[in-house]
């Protein structure tokens, strides 16, 4: 099934056991061998987690807390990783789960993948009669691992009339798919992006009653549809369990995201066009927001401040010209220059950035934990052997308040041009 090697259990015991006087020995041999994953006894990749991530400048070995091993090749070496993977096709299912991700920014959020981890944990319950994830994806994206995801079909509708905020012209679209396949469940995000409000309208339109708010998902073979669900109540003060309806609406965090395998993610179509609707809403465009006044945990762009910023008012003034939304790191918050609720990390906000801008952050593991799920990361920083630069996508070694004010510029040039041009 690959090449990944089946290590001695032996040699993995010793591995574990500090204590053991063959301990450096195996693990050094375990590191410097030819890959620090294999296939455990399930099937499943397993990773090595004693495996050295990288070695630093000044020759003191670190761990690679960002998820991927340092120096691997970037975007190619991620793509061997995926490969890697066991590749999962279904290819008659004895049932549809089908999920409406938000899709916010274009591409899969945590709270749509966490989603699509319950798809599958509904999917994959009864390995006799397995089930497939139908996510269905509204107007253009950006997104390139639907695979990884889970997601074993895709219907993807991208003409004008579901494109932007069209909630009718899109219920009409899942009206068509709920006539084409009928799935087992409707699974959609309780968010304020549009799931929530999407997923009120198709119950109401297939006289279904269904369950808000949903956390957790658990067999029982008692229930009619062999699952229960709980979910919040009370504005968040009571939990409320019932027999899991065809309609869900859940919360993030509702089950794990499938990491360790991949699936098709084949093209499915309507069997026919959509119905031209005259719509009692039109769409007149995104509303501009002041960044300064967006949740940490639904900004897309953030400019994160740490210890390395000696310039307040400078990093002030770079976050309002580049449309971004502050951030801090702990240190800077308990030393009153940023607000509490400004505080990234495990024991503040975790964020979803597509981009997120770390200026003078050196990487405590906490911090690292509540930026995980950020798809970019740019690093700005003096040390150029700290866990932040080892994170980053992008790194500019540097003196923060020169580089900020230097990007403040050449945007202020761009806009200048631009307007000109215009």
């Amino acid at each position: 099934m690959s090449d990944l090697p089946r290590r001695d259990p032996r040699q993995e015991w010793i591995a574990r056991n500090r204590l053991h006087p063959r301990h450096a020995e195996v693990l050094q041999a375990m590191g410097q061998g030819a890959t620090s994953e294999w296939w455990g006894p399930g099937g499943l990749v397993r990773r090595n987690p004693h495996a050295v991530g990288f070695v630093g400048p000044n020759g003191v070995k670190r761990i690679d807390r960002s998820g991927t091993q340092q120096g691997a090749g970037g975007s190619s070496a991620e793509t061997s990783n995926a490969e890697r993977k066991p590749l999962v096709e279904i290819d008659a299912p004895a049932f549809m789960i089908a999920v409406v991700p938000d899709m916010a920014g274009g591409r899969l959020s945590g709270h749509d993948r966490d989603l699509l981890g319950l798809a599958r944990q509904l999917a994959d319950a009864d390995p006799a009669a397995r089930g497939a994830v139908v996510a269905v994806v509204f107007g253009p994206h950006k997104e390139a691992n639907f695979g990884e995801a889970g997601i074993d079909r895709l219907l993807h509708l991208d003409s004008p009339e579901v494109t932007g905020y069209a909630p009718e012209a899109r219920l009409g679209a899942l009206i068509m798919a709920e006539e084409a396949w009928a799935p087992r469940h409707w699974l959609l995000p309780d968010s304020k992006l549009g799931g929530a409000e999407l997923g009120r309208r198709l119950a109401a339109r297939l006289g279904e009653r269904p369950t808000t708010g949903v956390w957790q998902v658990e067999a029982d073979a008692e229930a009619a549809t062999g699952w229960h669900c709980t979910a919040r109540g009370a504005a968040g003060s009571l939990d409320i369990r019932r027999p899991l309806p065809r309609i869900a609406l859940a919360l993030a965090e509702c089950a794990e995201p499938v990491s360790e395998t991949r699936h098709t993610a084949a093209e499915l179509a309507l069997p026919q066009p959509l119905p031209s609707t005259l719509s009692r809403i039109q769409d007149l465009g995104q509303v501009s927001v002041d960044p300064s006044g967006v949740a940490l945990s639904e900004a897309e762009f953030i400019l994160s401040a740490g210890n390395g910023v000696k310039d307040w008012q400078g990093f002030h003034h770079a976050a309002e010209v580049l449309g971004a939304t502050e951030g801090a790191s702990r240190v800077a918050v308990d030393d009153g220059f940023m607000a509490r609720d400004r505080q990234v990390g495990a024991t503040g906000t975790w964020v979803t950035a597509r981009v997120y801008v770390a200026v003078g952050i050196s990487g405590a593991i906490q911090h690292l934990q509540g930026i995980q799920t950020c798809d970019k990361v740019v690093a700005i920083n003096m040390d150029p052997g700290c866990d932040m630069i080892k994170r980053a996508d992008l790194a500019v070694i540097g003196d923060s308040t020169q580089i900020l004010e230097a990007l403040v510029t050449l945007v202020a040039q761009a806009r200048e041009e631009k307007r000109h041009a215009a």
